[in-house]
């Protein structure tokens, strides 16, 4: 199939070639991608639902495990009708501005996740090394402000990837090895230097991903050493 490209960014479209060379088997794999599909989307809404219904779960750490229900979910939904579209129609091409809408919200709710993930290190930090201090450090107001600045962060991030991506001419081969648009694989493609994409790039990942991890890590290790430090004078006693 033709790739087309015109010097109207509108009209331009890229190639999703997902799951090349079993075009044959498409009708039968998306029976499991269907079912992987609805078990996140009932799993998630379920976690949501028992979150909001009990009120004994209305504490910082079920809230935090709500938001991650909801990224979950905003994930699934973002890469879902590419992939079953590709399964139920061959429906391949997908324009730019489609494609650029998609790749933001596939990167902007994965660094979402990583933050919560961070939120939820810090909870249980604060709960086991500062007990005496929990009630008052992860109050309904700190916890919204945790989320919401989660999602500034990641999107505020992400938001010039797709301006950046605009401005490249993409006069090679318009075809995605994926059933769905991700920044690395879009910037490949462009016919000019991507030297600014890489550097933003990383300078992204190293700010997000590479920052939560190292935090996510120091907080369970003060936890670790707390636990052992308990543990060891428990044993003495």
């Amino acid at each position: 199939m033709a790739i087309l490209y015109n010097s109207n960014l509108q009209r331009a479209t890229f190639f999703l070639m997902g799951f090349q060379g079993l075009e044959g088997l498409h009708g039968w794999m998306s029976i499991p991608f269907c079912f992987i599909y609805l078990t996140v989307i009932l799993g998630n809404l379920t976690i949501l639902h028992v979150i909001r219904t009990d009120a004994t779960l209305h504490e910082p750490m079920y809230y935090f495990l709500g938001m991650l229900a909801l990224t979950d979910l905003g994930l699934c939904l973002s890469t879902q009708p590419t992939v079953l579209g590709i399964f139920w129609f061959d429906a391949r091409e997908i324009g730019i501005p489609a494609c650029f809408t998609q790749l933001f919200f596939i990167h902007t709710l994965s660094l979402v996740e990583s933050s919560v993930l961070l939120s939820m290190s810090i909870d249980r930090y604060v709960a086991i090394c500062n007990p005496l201090h929990y009630s008052t450090v992860l109050i309904p107001v700190h916890i919204v402000k945790m989320g919401l600045s989660s999602v500034l962060r990641s999107a505020l991030l992400i938001l010039p990837l797709p301006f950046l991506l605009k401005r490249f001419q993409y006069c090679c081969s318009h075809v995605l090895a994926h059933a769905y648009c991700l920044h690395l694989e879009i910037m490949k493609l462009a016919c000019s230097g991507i030297t600014v994409n890489h550097i933003y790039g990383l300078f992204v990942v190293a700010c997000t991903v590479g920052m939560d991890s190292l935090l996510m890590f120091l907080s369970y290790a003060a936890i670790l050493r707390t636990v052992l430090s308990f543990t060891s004078c428990q044993e003495r006693l």
